[in-house]
């Protein structure tokens, strides 16, 4: 890209919860790229369509539970591969699995993927990644029909792949996890798995799941629980991720009402990851 950018840097505390929402109410704004980091996040939007008052209907940066210092910079040309560099910290899971992008090293992990991070995706929520790729190697998904619901880069349907899935679907509202994860699923020379770029209005009542994986966020997932519960088979199993301990009651309300049975967690960091079996 030649374009001028003007990069804004965000320090933020409590950074984990600030960067998400930051990073959601910058998406509805001109802002097109992000980077994510231990203590918040880069935003870059084309100076063209960059003003001085850019921030002001930001609500988080108003809002006195959080602690956010920024600063910005023009920059002429960004390399994307350069920051991802700088910001992309490879993800091993219990000494089996290994996400990195194609500038880190290979390791001889079971499982090693390789993905190239879109800069609209970020390279944070590692928690919930991480105890996804957690229950999903300690579930048999072999032959297993499989759902990535918010697939992002595709990490999970991927991983779900080298473990004997198939088909797959992998579905994300968004076109630059689209792009990214057919990319990816190609760069992992993946057979089974098919993307979609749309939400959950795809799950038509002919779509049938053995294993439906949901790293989204709260909200979305309460509010589409029917349809995953709808389209999982008899037995399967719905791995949800991408809230936080004090979600619990109101996930498990959600799930049990539904039918679903509650099997077990991860937390990590504040994150929780919960496996469910519809019986």
């Amino acid at each position: 890209m030649s374009n001028s950018y003007i990069g804004y840097h965000f320090i933020i505390e409590p950074a984990a919860l600030g960067s998400e929402i930051l990073l959601a109410e910058l998406g509805e704004t001109a802002f097109e790229s992000f980077v994510e980091n231990e203590n918040g996040l880069s935003a870059y939007i084309q100076k063209e369509f960059w003003n001085e008052n850019i921030l002001d209907d930001i609500y988080i940066l108003k809002n006195e539970e959080f602690t956010i210092n920024y600063t910005f910079e023009e920059i002429d040309q960004v390399n994307w591969n350069e920051e991802w560099e700088k910001n992309f910290e490879p993800i091993e899971v219990d000494n089996k699995c290994y996400v990195r992008a194609p500038f880190h090293e290979k390791t001889n992990t079971e499982f090693d993927i390789v993905i190239e991070p879109k800069m609209s995706f970020g390279t944070g929520h590692h928690e919930t990644t991480h105890m996804m790729i957690q229950h999903l190697l300690e579930t048999d998904v072999t032959n297993k029909k499989t759902l990535d619901m918010g697939c992002g880069t595709a990490i999970l349907a991927i991983l779900a792949e080298m473990k004997g899935a198939h088909p797959i679907d992998a579905i994300d509202i968004d076109n630059w996890c689209y792009q990214n994860s057919v990319e990816n699923a190609e760069r992992n020379n993946c057979k089974h798995i098919s993307v979609y770029e749309g939400d959950v209005s795809l799950l038509t009542s002919d779509k049938k799941y053995d294993i439906i994986i949901a790293n989204i966020n709260r909200n979305i997932l309460l509010n589409d629980m029917q349809q995953y519960a709808n389209c999982l088979n008899q037995d399967g199993i719905l791995l949800l991720s991408g809230f936080y301990t004090e979600d619990i009651p109101v996930i498990n309300e959600s799930c049990t009402e539904k039918g679903l049975t509650y099997i077990k967690k991860f937390e990590r960091n504040n994150w929780v990851s919960l496996k469910y079996k519809k019986q």
